[in-house]
């Protein structure tokens, strides 16, 4: 028989092993064990959808909160003992596990040190931390809420399968508009699955063209049942993003999920969100009746003001009697033509006097007047000889010589005259003096 050779050395690590030369399973094992001895404590939380003491040792399964994980826990006796009344199957808890590999079956296991249940108090303060971080990026602002429509085409409803909530919404919404439709999607409304198959919905009817309008609904429940689904971050973030407007109807008074806070809408209760999203046709029927009484009042009085200011307008003198008005001008421009004859007729009367003043005081300046009076004009007669030449006026006695022959100028022809004594000196004295100073003094005033 031949001899089997010598094993040799095992490979130092995996990278060195092959198919001639393979680790045994037991090396693995222990290598595994080694490894995962060498990783370090973690708390981890999540949901124990498994809760069992057997002997004294709790043996549990603890489920991821959004993600379809888990992994065995165990505690031993000295854990599990502090467990007794504070946790139980389905309780949300934070435990402080080491991985252990166990190697003659190849399980992995995880080993808690310690274990606590997550209070409501510490839940809701994670809500409200959530809603802070949401507030100071904007994703609660009013003025990025968008207005429902008055009559949406079809209606997107996120609800439980076969629930309160859907037939509250469903009824309502038919008794105010019988002829309101629905896009239905049945998810799970509790439970690590909650916030998943929600957000799944709700992208689903975003996505659909009919759609008008999205309503998240949820009857009551208790507080970590209703307020913790639905503060899901991701699931909150994901209604912010969507095009559709959303309505959140989770009917729980004591408290308000996020979503509430993120929804274009809130609902106090599905009820109410049937009221928001239809109109009551019994209500608009009512307020078009009164509508059209009142355009029908409002015409009718219109109307009535137009018929009486046609009316009105009919009744002026200017139109029943139109040549009224002709006649009134006609008046008045007799008035002003016969005021104009006046005016003129007197202007012309006071001008004549005027021209008449005139001319007598022209005329009374005039030689011919002063001739008038009696008075002559003589001069030297040509040819005559004398101091004086002929034609020349005679203004003092001394001009003239005796014998000299004069031209004798008076009011009514001439004469022709001799002198036969000249007197030089003297003048007009008496009557005759002051006739000649009236007449120097009148010359004087017309000039």
């Amino acid at each position: 028989m031949d001899e089997q050779p010598a094993p040799g050395p095992l490979p130092a690590t995996a990278a060195g092993t092959a198919p001639d030369s393979p680790w045994p399973l037991r090396v693995l094992s222990e290598n595994l064990k080694k490894y995962f001895e060498r990783a370090p404590e973690a708390w981890i939380e999540g949901q124990l959808i498994e809760f069992k003491v057997i002997r004294g040792n709790a043996w549990m399964t603890l489920r991821d909160l959004d993600a379809d994980y888990s992994l065995p826990v165990t505690a031993w006796r000295n854990v599990a003992s502090t467990l007794e009344g504070t946790v139980e199957q389905g309780s949300r808890v934070v435990a402080c596990v080491k991985p252990s590999f166990y190697t003659k079956t190849g399980r992995l296991n995880m080993i808690a040190s310690a274990m606590r249940p997550v209070g409501i108090g510490d839940l809701l303060a994670r809500v409200e931390k959530l809603r802070r971080a949401l507030e100071a990026e904007g994703l609660t602002a009013e003025s990025r809420k968008r207005p429902l429509p008055v009559l949406p085409q079809l209606i997107g409803l996120v609800t439980g399968r076969d629930s309160d909530a859907m037939k509250d919404v469903m009824r309502n919404a038919h008794l105010r508009w019988p002829e309101a439709r629905f896009e239905v999607r049945e998810v799970a409304v509790q439970g690590a699955n909650a916030p998943r198959e929600v957000m799944a919905a709700v992208a689903d009817l975003d996505a659909h063209p009919e759609v008008d309008v999205i309503v998240v609904a949820r009857g009551g429940g208790a507080l970590e049942e209703v307020i913790l689904p639905f503060s899901d971050e991701a699931l909150v973030r994901a209604v912010a993003q969507t095009r559709t407007p959303v309505v959140s109807a989770i009917g729980h008074e004591a408290d308000r999920p996020v979503l509430d806070d993120v929804a274009d809408v809130r609902a106090s209760t599905p009820t109410d969100a049937a009221k928001l999203i239809v109109p009551d046709a019994a209500a608009e029927r009512e307020a078009i009746g009164g509508a059209r009484l009142r355009l029908a009042s409002g015409v009718e009085r219109l109307v009535q003001n137009e018929a009486q200011h046609l009316t009105a307008l009919r009744t002026r003198p200017v139109l029943t009697q139109p040549e009224r008005m002709v006649d009134e001008r006609a008046q008045d421009l007799d008035r002003f033509r016969e005021r104009a004859r006046t005016s003129l007729g007197g202007r012309l009367e006071r001008e004549q006097d005027a021209v008449g003043h005139l001319r007598a005081r022209v005329r009374s300046l005039s030689p011919q007047k002063t001739l008038d009076r009696g008075y002559a004009v003589v001069r030297h007669h040509g040819g005559t000889g004398g101091p004086g030449v002929a034609g020349d006026v005679v203004r003092d006695a001394g001009q003239v010589a005796v014998g000299a022959h004069l031209d004798i100028l008076v009011a009514s022809g001439r004469i022709g005259a001799v002198a036969e004594e000249v007197h030089a000196g003297g003048g007009i004295g008496g009557a005759e003096a002051e006739e000649s100073d009236r007449n120097t003094d009148q010359n004087r005033e017309t000039a």
